[in-house]
C-alpha cells in the first residue's frame, strides 16, 4: 500500500466517522483531518487540459478544503493512462478517443480506471486564417497541418475524422505534431501550417487564432461527410459549436467528436471518489461561471457519456444514486 493510498484510505474512514459527512451542496464540510494531496494529470501548457485542470482544482480547493487536488502538466491522454494505471496519478483528464481505445482494449488490454466526471464534449474541426484560400478538407489535402501536441487525444480524433473520409493524417497532410499545444497558433498566423485542429468550446488555441490581426475561419466536416465518418466510426457523436463560442463566429458550426472525462486510478477509494462527485455537484454552477467549458461538467452529462455504467466509479454511482441521476 502506497503512502498516498493509505492517506485516501484514512480519509475516507474519517469521512463516514464524521457526524458531518452528510452535508450537502457547495458548503465545505469542517474537518480537522490531515489533507491529502490528490495528483491531477492534464497536458502540455497552452491547452485546453491545463485550463480546465486548474479550474477544477481551484473550484474543488476552494468548496473543500478537507481534499487539495495538485493539477500536474504532463504530455496529454496518452502519457495520462499509463501514470493512472501505476498508481503514480490519481487523477487524470484523458479526451474521448484514447479513453475509447483504452476502455475497449484496442491496441492493448483493457484498462480497469474509472470516470470520475465527464468534463465536456469535443467537437473537431480545424481552423485557418480568415484571408485562407482552404474552405473544406479536402482542400486541405497536402499541406502542413498542425494535428496537436504529442501524446494528446486531438490527433487520435483527427485520424478517425479523417479515416472516415479515407483520408491517411501522416499520408495526404504534412503532419505536424506539436512539443507544446500552445505553440498551434503563432503557426497559423505566420504561415508555417495552413491549419490548426482542434476541439471543444472554448478552446485555448482556436481562441487565439480567432483573437489575432487575421482572424479565423473554421473547417469542419459537413453533412455528408459526417454521416460516412460515423457509418465507420459509430462511436463519435455529432456535435456543435454555439455561435459566440470564439470571437466573430457569428453562426453555430456542426461537426462530432465524443466527450473528455477525468479519470481515476483504479484503487481510488470510493469514500473519496464519492466526496469529490458530491462536493462537484455541489458546485457545478461556481465552475460553470469560472470558466465556460465547464458549463458540460455535470452529473447527468457523465451519466449520458460513459460509454458504459459500469465504468463510472462505484463511490460516483453511490452519490448518483442517492440524488436520483440514475437508479
Amino acid at each position: 500500500m502506497t503512502m498516498r493510498f493509505a492517506i485516501l484510505t484514512l480519509l475516507g474512514a474519517a469521512l463516514l466517522a464524521s457526524p458531518v459527512a452528510a452535508q450537502t451542496g457547495g458548503t465545505a464540510i469542517p474537518t480537522t483531518t490531515i489533507s491529502p494531496m490528490i495528483s491531477l494529470g492534464t497536458a502540455t501548457p497552452g491547452g485546453g487540459f491545463p485550463l480546465y485542470g486548474n479550474a477544477f482544482a481551484e473550484v474543488m480547493n476552494a468548496a473543500d478544503p478537507q481534499i487539495s487536488i495538485a493539477p500536474r502538466n504532463i504530455k496529454g491522454s496518452n502519457e495520462n493512462i499509463p501514470l493512472l494505471e501505476k498508481g503514480e496519478l490519481d487523477l487524470a483528464l484523458v479526451a474521448g478517443e484514447p479513453a475509447y481505445e483504452a476502455f475497449a482494449g484496442i491496441g492493448r488490454a483493457p484498462v480497469r480506471l474509472k470516470i470520475l466526471t465527464a468534463i465536456y464534449s469535443n467537437p473537431g474541426m480545424f481552423v485557418v486564417r480568415a484571408d485562407s484560400p482552404y474552405r473544406t478538407i479536402r482542400d486541405l489535402v497536402g499541406q502542413p497541418v498542425a494535428f496537436g501536441a504529442k501524446g494528446s487525444g486531438l490527433p487520435i480524433l483527427a485520424r478517425y475524422v479523417l479515416d472516415g473520409l479515407g483520408l491517411k493524417q501522416d499520408e495526404d497532410f504534412k503532419a505536424i505534431y506539436l512539443d507544446r499545444a500552445g505553440d498551434g497558433p503563432a503557426m497559423v498566423e505566420d504561415g508555417r501550417v495552413a491549419a490548426l485542429w482542434g476541439a471543444g468550446i472554448g478552446w485555448p488555441g482556436f481562441a487565439a487564432v480567432a483573437s489575432s490581426a487575421s482572424g479565423a475561419r473554421f473547417i469542419a466536416p459537413d453533412a455528408e461527410e459526417i454521416a460516412r465518418i460515423r457509418a465507420k466510426h459509430s462511436f463519435l457523436k455529432p456535435l456543435t459549436v454555439p455561435a459566440g463560442s470564439y470571437p466573430k463566429q457569428d453562426a453555430p458550426i456542426a461537426s462530432l467528436g465524443s466527450w473528455s472525462f477525468v479519470l481515476t486510478r483504479e484503487d481510488l477509494p470510493d469514500d473519496v471518489a464519492y466526496r469529490l462527485a458530491k462536493t462537484l455537484h455541489g458546485n457545478e454552477a461556481t465552475f460553470c461561471k469560472k470558466l465556460a467549458q465547464a458549463c458540460e461538467t455535470t452529473a447527468s452529462n457523465t451519466v449520458a457519456a460513459a460509454p458504459r455504467p459500469e465504468l463510472i466509479h462505484p463511490g460516483v454511482m453511490k452519490y448518483f444514486r442517492e440524488i436520483g441521476v440514475v437508479k
